[in-house]
């Protein structure tokens, strides 16, 4: 096992990555105040992990709450959200009563997000079932729901006590959803850490066949990363804004086709290609970083040709980003690989012309 510690002083919590980690009953039990706690899963993953899983505590003397939510990214809405309210308070869940989140992304956000509000905050443990969710969204304390006119615009943030990332828990992913978590891991690589897009440059054959010591190393670096960013900016008045890199794109993706007719990995793939390119016709990267950036997300399994929403639809969609400040679109651009900074100071013909091209290139 290892562990990478999130910085927050006296809200410091701990991600412990391994394989094997979700039979660990002594992982979780100083994290629980109270002996009743919920589990908040999908369908998919309770099909999975959850008997197995609620056995391990209840041996431990644990009371279960199971909340099992229907899967995907369109139920990622405040239906979702009540119904988890529903089976707290019919319960009787108190405000000591642990909230655990088994599951994805979505899941960790639904979960997270409830938490952050019943009874004004109960506490909180994530344990991300895919790689997108084990390398970026369980870690940092964003939470949130989508609403039609844009992703992720209504919401909290609220740390977890734990995370706990099982690596032999992606063995059963989908290829189409690992492929959408390497969508994150790249970023990391791209923004910040060079080496490390270099290392997942050679190392990307071992990460698509799922080889165990290619996967931790991946999972713990991103974490890395992750955690520096949200010690020194929790709530993204800054530096952790640069995690967005492709994210205002890749949303207006998702919410222009429907959620859930995309991947939310898949959608930054493209949204990030898009950024590149922007930052080639601001002068900043070559032709050849962008290819390479496009050669290692086409490795990755990834999309990066985004779909055809229409130029004005896409700034539409953009619009809604939560990076508008005083009615200005904010990009996170590349200023070399490796290096990212956020700027709204870049030529609207340039932006139109690039996703004129997503257009054509779709």
């Amino acid at each position: 096992m290892r562990t990478v510690t999130v910085g927050l002083g006296d809200r410091a919590y701990p991600i412990h990555i391994g394989e094997g980690l979700l039979a660990r009953a002594e992982l979780f039990l100083p994290h629980l105040p109270h002996r009743r706690i919920s589990v908040v899963t999908n369908t998919t993953v309770a099909s999975l992990y959850l008997e197995k899983f609620s056995a391990m505590l209840r041996g431990a003397g644990v009371e279960i709450v199971p909340v099992v939510l229907p899967d995907g990214e369109e139920h990622k809405n405040w239906q979702t959200l009540n119904s988890i309210f529903d089976a707290l308070l019919s319960n009787r869940c108190e405000r000591k009563s642990t909230i655990i989140a088994l599951g994805g992304g979505v899941v960790g956000d639904l979960a997270g997000f409830a938490a952050a509000s019943y009874q004004r905050g109960v506490p909180l443990i994530q344990v991300p079932t895919t790689l997108l969710a084990q390398v970026d969204s369980s870690v940092g304390g964003k939470t949130a729901i989508n609403h039609p006119m844009g992703k992720n615009m209504i919401g909290a943030f609220y740390q977890p006590r734990m995370v706990l990332a099982d690596t032999a828990m992606l063995d059963t992913l989908p290829t189409r959803e690992f492929a959408a978590g390497l969508a994150e891991v790249i970023k990391y690589g791209l923004i910040m850490d060079l080496p490390f897009l270099g290392w997942l440059e050679a190392n990307m054959d071992n990460l698509n066949r799922r080889e165990p010591a290619a996967l931790a190393y991946a999972v713990t670096r991103s974490c890395e990363n992750k955690a520096a960013v949200v010690a020194a900016d929790e709530r993204e008045s800054g530096e952790r804004a640069l995690l967005n890199l492709g994210h205002t794109f890749g949303h207006a993706i998702e919410a222009g086709l429907g959620f859930g007719t995309w991947l939310h990995g898949e959608a930054v793939a493209a949204g990030t290609v898009l950024a590149a390119r922007l930052s080639e016709r601001a002068g900043l990267l070559t032709a050849s970083d962008v290819q390479r950036i496009a050669r290692l997300f086409v490795r990755a399994g990834l999309p990066v040709e985004a779909p055809s929403l229409g130029q004005d639809r896409y700034l539409e969609l953009m619009g809604h980003d939560k990076k508008v400040e005083n009615g200005r679109l904010r990009l996170v651009l590349l200023k070399s690989l490796g290096k990212a900074f956020m700027t709204s100071d870049f030529d609207l013909r340039d932006l139109r012309e690039v996703l004129g091209g997503a257009a054509a290139h779709a």
